[in-house]
């Protein structure tokens, strides 16, 4: 049970999608949850009550920020994945993302839409959130085992590792 936590851009989804493939668990990516194809936004209490259920069941990896609806998933993971990349890296990866896959959903966790408000987030993501991300995992993931992962390189290490502690 693997909650991926951490800035747009900063590698999260793919971060999951190589942990569902590598663990065999299903991954879920809260975007695809909270957003329709419109771009609307799921009510918060269905948005809560949905995640709910995924972390009821006995494998997954859940994918997202969502700093409202974090406890649920720090409560019941035994994992916690925080990419803490810098703000350029994380900018840089939110811009190519948009250059390699396009705005829109496409169905594998690549959810790109970028206006003022997601550059902004990123950019102070590491002074606003991120402090507040790391409040509740030390407040509500006591007892999970919690990753740090700085950059893409540390990434690529530690998900060689995982793969190989599987074989």
């Amino acid at each position: 049970k693997v909650a991926i936590v951490g800035c747009g851009g900063s590698g999260n989804s793919h971060v999951a999608r190589e942990l569902g493939r590598i663990l065999d668990a299903p991954v879920t990516h809260l975007d695809a949850t909270f957003y329709d194809d419109e771009w609307n936004a799921l009510p918060m209490d269905k948005f809560t009550d949905v995640q709910r259920e995924l972390v009821a069941q006995p494998r997954w990896v859940i994918d997202g920020n969502y700093n409202s609806t974090l406890q649920v998933r720090l409560e019941a993971c035994d994992t916690v994945v925080l990419m803490d990349v810098s703000t350029v890296a994380a900018l840089y990866g939110i811009f190519s993302r948009q250059i390699r896959h396009g705005a829109g959903h496409k169905g594998n966790g690549v959810h790109n839409r970028i206006h003022w408000g997601v550059i902004k987030y990123v950019a102070t993501y590491r002074r606003k959130m991120r402090p507040r991300v790391m409040a509740k995992i030390e407040e509500f993931g006591s007892g999970a085992d919690v990753v740090l992962l700085a950059n893409r390189r540390q990434t690529r290490r530690w998900l060689r590792k995982v793969a190989a502690e599987q074989s």
